[in-house]
């Protein structure tokens, strides 16, 4: 069995294969993994034959659809006319896709773009930006958010597995509580995590360049904080003169039923990241910011291949096709079903702790007696939702909440299959069906 050049190798022979030629970093889920050969759409093909209906898309990439032909048709039409020639030449689809942004899908007066390959990249822009704008060093964070593998990213990484660089600067980045604590109500975590930034500013709060921080955070387990809570931030911030940053790499595109997540709260970011689901499985990333901002970025740069001719033409098809498709509405409302659903089996399973999200960036924490159980017993969960044929993913600091993140366009009776299946894994595990 042959793809394009590719000689079939089997599950067993990759893991081997990345074994030995890869990092001891890589790893991947599932104990008996399948081989992807094909995706179309919003399911993914395995070397078997079958078929699993994807709720995780590549973490939160693959927005709207594998293959998806109204987006790949254009991509492939840009590959045969021209792929690359860096920023320092003439070409339309980056002029066109900044246009397109600041015209009707970037919120407030954010008109000026710069396009990277990644969402590391993107953030990383962004905090260099905002330094050069302020003139100061240091950065705001939330505990437990995400926001890239460079070695500033990581700095103002709070997700303590994901510092993996043993030689961070430790004065660069002041971290914040989130607004989330198992054991205190919403209100009460988020308004600790004020009383804590105004704690910061009253002793240093003209040494910040900038707070970053994603609207939702994903893989520090899809905390959602309460409504006004990032507009008494954004206040906050603005008096002491430091720029908020809204990390929107995971977030945006529609995902949670706004173009943006950081809309939801009512407010407009000083600077603003993407990438992930713009680009639908082709590397894009960008940092969008105002005249007067981006005119401190002012010294020589460029990123060689970002804003290159292919990436910048998937990414106007990806917008193209999300505004006909009413993808963002179709995100608020099938999305808020599938939390609804999920919300219904935590009512029936005590191993469901909490249910969290907006749109279809859902999570579902699951909770055992110990850390290690509740881990544990995700991905136990994880593997059996897969043998039923729906790919879910996972993240939290203890890495113990389903994620669900699957494309836009998902029918809505595959929303309901899942949550059957789900209710039939969780029914297995007798020992947490409430009584």
């Amino acid at each position: 069995m042959t793809h394009a050049d590719q000689t079939y190798m089997g599950p067993e022979a990759i893991v081997t294969k990345r074994r030995e030629y890869g990092y001891p970093c890589t790893a991947n889920f599932y104990k008996e993994p399948p081989q992807i050969i094909s995706g179309k759409m919003h399911k993914l093909y395995g070397h078997d034959g079958k078929a699993y209906v994807d709720f995780f898309t590549g973490v939160s990439v693959v927005a709207c659809g594998h293959c998806n032909e109204a987006i790949t048709a254009r991509t492939i039409e840009q590959l045969q006319t021209l792929q690359h020639t860096s920023t320092i030449y003439l070409t339309q689809p980056m002029a066109d896709l900044a246009e397109r942004l600041a015209n009707g899908v970037l919120p407030g007066n954010l008109k000026r773009t710069f396009f990277v390959n990644s969402g590391s990249e993107a953030n990383e822009g962004a905090l260099l930006v905002a330094r050069l704008h302020t003139k100061r060093r240091h950065f705001l964070a939330l505990d437990y958010g995400l926001h890239g593998r460079t070695f500033l990213t990581m700095n103002v990484t709070g997700i303590p597995m994901w510092r993996a660089d043993d030689f961070l600067d430790q004065e660069v980045a002041t971290f914040i509580p989130r607004p989330y604590d198992p054991a205190m109500d919403q209100d009460a975590a988020a308004r600790r995590s004020l009383d804590a930034l105004a704690s910061v500013l009253a002793a240093k709060g003209d040494t910040f360049a900038a707070m970053i921080v994603e609207p939702i955070q994903g893989n520090g387990g899809m905390i959602v904080p309460p409504d006004w809570y990032f507009r008494e931030l954004k206040t906050m911030l603005e008096e002491h003169g430091i720029l908020l940053i809204a990390d929107e790499v995971q977030t945006g595109c529609g995902r949670t039923g706004r173009m943006f997540a950081i809309e939801h709260y009512g407010i407009v970011p000083d600077i603003l990241t993407m990438a992930k689901a713009l680009g639908n499985g082709v590397p894009i990333g960008a940092f969008s910011t105002t005249d007067e901002i981006a005119a401190s970025l002012d010294r020589p740069s460029a990123s060689t291949f970002g804003g290159n001719p292919v990436s910048s033409v998937t990414a106007l098809a990806v917008l193209d096709y999300i505004e006909q498709q009413g993808l963002v509405e179709r995100s608020r409302r099938v999305g808020g079903r599938l939390i609804e659903g999920l919300g219904e089996l935590q009512g029936r399973y005590k191993i469901i702790a909490d249910v969290r999200g907006k749109g279809f960036m859902a999570g579902a924490e699951i909770r055992g007696a110990t850390e290690e159980e509740s881990a544990a017993w995700t991905d136990i969960i994880l593997e059996r939702m897969k043998e039923e044929g729906f790919i879910i993913g996972k993240n939290g600091v203890g890495r113990n909440v389903l994620a669900f993140q699957p494309a836009m366009m998902i029918p809505e009776e595959d929303i309901e299959a899942m949550l059957s299946a789900l209710d039939k894994v969780l029914a297995g595990l007798s020992q947490f069906v409430n009584e």
